[in-house]
Formats: structure tokens, sequence, C-alpha cells
């Protein structure tokens, strides 16, 4: 059985975490599996190669999309590049497992949804299974978009919203049809490691940015001209609290701008950074320390479900959905806030962290985790 891994990268640590969230599952549910991953910017040739992972060929070429013609392809053909090149149609793929995250809605452009709803048509008419993974989805205002999900979304084998907004979003194009499900992130099953060089992380707060917070695709436009500010203000707190402030880069290049120029910023000794390119060793750092200031949506769920306190910041409505579900909507800021309120919230997030609710809802989520993985096994 060939598995299709969609939508997870090598970059951002919340896409590669969701990787290897779905790579321990195959390998309880599925040891026999063979994985297939497709070539992207951020998903080199030896990173997948480092996997096992045979290689996607993808016939597409921004509007033009031929991948239907390799179910024509001779099956001599396909296994011979199969076997000879370690590459794959689409043709030979029995199981999509898409682990975009946040890949298809208005803040995204229409093209990759126009390729996924036609794969999803393809996998239905050959008797192939695509399942949406737990993700953030929608809103759906564009005409092309509503035209091409609706049509193929009901034709998916399994889609899993991640919370409220994402199945209404849904819900709205199809109805409430029977393959669409609500289910949490599943990256909380993962446990994390703690790197040897990370020591004493109950004196340190982690400071996670995110470039799409100053963004166009930013929902909340005034963060434009506040987040930079945020972040150093966070330093200042986070110091006369007697703890010291780390910045950690969740993500590439980008974010890593925005680490320096918090370093450049903030005032006092250097801040150290830390840019840290396994996933699991990100967790544990998360999951070591004594809070997080997060804009990256895996390091919040990373500390939420490790119950690390955890201040966040949205750019979409998953961010939202993501704290009311934890008990902690009051853990999320907003663009105004004051020096004084990020003390007060950091102060009350510490020792609001094991209130009986918050441990319930943590665990309940973790629970519902382990019945995505049950339904996903019982449909394969």
């Amino acid at each position: 059985m060939l598995i299709e891994i969609k939508g997870v990268q090598f970059v951002n640590k919340g896409a590669e975490l969701m990787l290897q969230a779905v790579l321990q599952q195959i390998q309880q549910h599925w040891p026999d599996a063979q994985l297939v991953l497709a070539p992207n910017a951020n998903s080199s040739y030896l990173n997948r190669a480092k996997l096992g992972a045979y290689q996607k060929w993808s016939i597409r070429k921004n509007i033009i999309d031929l991948n239907g013609l390799s179910y024509a392809l001779p099956k001599a053909f396909r296994h011979w590049l199969k076997r000879t090149w370690g590459v794959v149609t689409e043709a030979d793929i029995d199981v999509v497992l898409d682990a975009s995250g946040f890949a298809y809605g208005d803040q995204w452009g229409f093209l990759s949804t126009k390729a996924m709803a036609g794969e999803v048509v393809r996998a239905a008419k050959h008797g192939k299974k695509y399942i949406f993974l737990p993700q953030a989805l929608g809103p759906f205002t564009r005409e092309k978009d509503m035209r091409y999900l609706k049509r193929a979304l009901p034709k998916a084998t399994l889609i899993c919203a991640r919370e409220e907004s994402s199945f209404n979003h849904v819900k709205q194009l199809i109805g409430e049809t029977a393959n669409l499900q609500r289910f949490p992130d599943f990256t909380n099953l993962v446990k994390g490691i703690i790197p040897d060089y990370y020591t004493d992380g109950l004196s340190k707060v982690l400071i996670i940015p995110n470039s799409n917070m100053i963004s166009s695709r930013n929902q909340h436009g005034a963060w434009q001209q506040t987040y930079l500010d945020m972040l150093v203000n966070s330093v200042q707190v986070i110091r006369k609290m007697g703890l010291k402030p780390v910045l950690l880069n969740h993500e590439g290049e980008a974010d890593g701008t925005i680490c320096t120029l918090v370093q450049q910023r903030a005032a006092g000794e250097p801040i150290e950074l830390i840019t840290e390119q396994d996933p699991l060793k990100v967790k544990g750092i998360i999951g070591a320390s004594k809070a997080v200031i997060c804009s990256r949506f895996h390091g919040c769920v990373s500390a939420l479900s490790q119950g690390v306190p955890c201040l966040g910041t949205s750019w979409s409505h998953k961010y939202e959905r993501l704290y009311e579900e934890y008990q902690l909507s009051t853990c999320l800021i907003d663009a105004n806030i004051t020096i004084t309120e990020i003390e007060d919230k950091l102060h009350a997030a510490i020792a609001g962290v094991d209130a009986p609710d918050v441990i319930n809802s943590r665990n309940a989520y973790k629970l519902q985790s382990e019945a995505l993985w049950n339904t996903i096994r019982s449909i394969i």
C-alpha cells in the first residue's frame, strides 16, 4: 500500500511535526505501507530520501493539471519508474493523507484548492481514499473555489475539520454529510525530545514569532503596526519577572528576520536564539520551558497540550478556536495590548495552567486524537 502524506515540509516545524505524527501512526497501524512525498521548495530530495519516501511525479503547472493522464500510463511503465527511479504517479497511490494544516481558503490562492479538488474527484473515481487530516479550512467566498469544492468535497473519504469555524465553512458548502467530522490537531499525541543543550528551561520563557502576523494574510490588520513592539515589550516583561527570554525560530528565514529585529531592538544583554531543525526537539524545548509567548499555531498546540503556559497571538480564526477549546481564551492577546497587560496575562497564564478545566481539556483532546486514528484505521 502506497500512502502519500500531502502538505508537509521540512522548514516549517509545525508542518514537519505533523509529518512525524503521521509517520508514527503509519508505523503503528500500517507498518508495511510505503511512503510517498511530493517535492516542493521546502521539501528537498535529501530530506525525503532520509525517510525512504518515494517521490511523487506531479504533472501540473499553474492552472494546467495533467495528473489524470497518469492513470493511462501502462502499469509496466509505472512499475519501472517506481523500481528504477523511486518515482510514482498519482495513479500508483492508494491513500492520500492530506496534512496541509491551513492551505485551503480565502487567505490563500485558488490554485491549491483547484488542484486538490481535482485530485479528490479522481481518487473517488478510481476507488482510492483521500482523507483530510484535521486542519483549518476556509472561509470560502470566492466563486471559483466554491464551485470546485462543492463538486469535490462530497467525494472525499473523510474531511476532518480542526475546529468549529472550519467545520461550519465546509458545512456551508456541502451540508452535514457523513464524511465531514471534527477532530482536534493531532500533534498532541507526539512526545517531544529535550536536546542536551537546552538546560534550566523552567527559568526561560520562549518567544516564537510568525511573519504572517505582519503580512496581508492577517485578518487583524492592526498587528502590522504593533507586532514588533509587542515582542520587544515581552522581552522586558520576562526579564522583570526574573526569567530569561529566549527566541525560538519555528519556521525559516522570514521568522528568523523577526527574531533578529527583536534582538536588535530589545535593550539589555543579548537574547539567545534557537534554530532547531528537529521538530521533536522543538516540541521538547517548548515542553521544558516555564512559559511561551507564541504566534505559530503548532507552537501554541505544543505548549497547550503539554501544560505549558502560553500567550498567543492570532492571524486567522484557527487561533481563536484553539484557545477556546483549551479553555484559555484569556491567554490570546490583541494588537493593542500594553506592556502592563502583557505582564498581567503572563502571570495569570502561569498561575492558571493547572486549573481543573484546563487539565480536563488537554486530556480530552488527546483522547479525541486517538479516536481520529481509530477512525482512519477502520476506513483504510
